[in-house]
């Protein structure tokens, strides 16, 4: 198989050029942040974009410079999440100015490049029929320049907020060798656990990426009238001896952090005191302990 430098010619499209160009410009954008931190879970709906938006709000909460990637960028979610919907991305000869909460949460999502509420996202092609052949390259091309591409300014941590999938941090190390961590999201589940575990099983045995912990969502229930705790899912569902070393909180099912999501409005925020925040909190805090042990 050819690589682009076996070419007799690039027809004047200077594509090696263009590709190191942009791998310098990722890594001087890079060089602004201290950390890095990947939420993933290999699983979908088990609540991991609503951990990241909060995570996020609760590490800025706590005094750090924090900026947030939705890495999912065919289905996006965190722009209404965090509130910045109808943000307009100004653009400048450093780079586009990512999207900024009322608490000072800086973000890029593909969601504020969509013209609709229903509009898809399409890949340039002689048909969408052709265009899934190259749709995994073209994904990894449109993170490369959201984290490239946007003057992020001195980070103290940037998340990015990955969709399911084993294969997805593959993608992400290739862009950020030095990955600082990952966190793990799942739901008591045995359906979630088997999948979550083989995200783990990539991440540290294979990609060689620190786990940073796992976080178990959904956990349980808190009684709006009385506090009683009880099961949202089986009575016998336990957490895997996996998952179990590694936790870094459970966090309790609240109906008022669906809706804050709805709203855009940071849950941590506005109800500091419910179980589910102050689980959320220790979250935000033990990532720093583990970037500072």
């Amino acid at each position: 198989m050819k690589t682009y430098a076996d070419l007799p010619s690039d027809a004047g499209s200077n594509i090696i050029g263009q590709v190191t160009a942009q791998a310098n410009r990722l890594q001087k954008r890079l060089a602004s942040v201290k950390r890095t931190v990947a939420i993933m879970s290999g699983k979908g709906g088990v609540g991991k974009s609503s951990l990241t938006a909060n995570i996020a709000t609760a590490l800025t909460l706590k005094g750090q410079t924090v900026g947030v990637v939705d890495a999912d960028i065919n289905g996006p979610t965190l722009a209404k999440m965090m509130g910045v919907r109808n943000a307009t991305l100004e653009y400048t000869p450093t780079g586009v100015k990512p999207a900024m909460t009322a608490l000072g949460t800086k973000l890029i999502s593909m969601d504020l490049l969509l013209a609709e509420d229903d509009a898809p996202v399409l890949w340039n092609a002689h048909s969408q029929k052709d265009a899934f052949t190259w749709r995994a390259t073209m994904e990894v091309g449109a993170l490369r320049e959201f984290i490239a591409d946007t003057d992020w300014g001195n980070l103290d941590y940037l998340l990015l907020d990955l969709p399911p999938g084993t294969d997805r941090l593959p993608n992400v190390v290739e862009l950020i060798p030095n990955l600082g961590g990952v966190v793990v999201v799942t739901i008591p589940s045995e359906v979630s656990q088997l999948i979550v575990k083989k995200s783990i099983t990539m991440a540290r045995d294979i990609l060689k990426v620190p786990i940073i912990g796992v976080v178990e969502n959904m956990a349980f229930y808190v009684c709006q009238h009385c506090g009683e705790e009880g099961p949202l899912f089986s009575v016998d569902e336990t957490l895997d001896e996996t998952f179990q070393k590694s936790i870094l909180d459970s966090i309790p099912f609240d109906p008022k952090l669906t809706r804050c999501n709805d709203n855009g409005t940071p849950y941590v925020d506005k109800y500091p005191d419910a179980p589910a925040s102050q689980a959320l909190m220790q979250v935000a805090e033990k990532i720093q302990t583990f970037f500072n042990s």
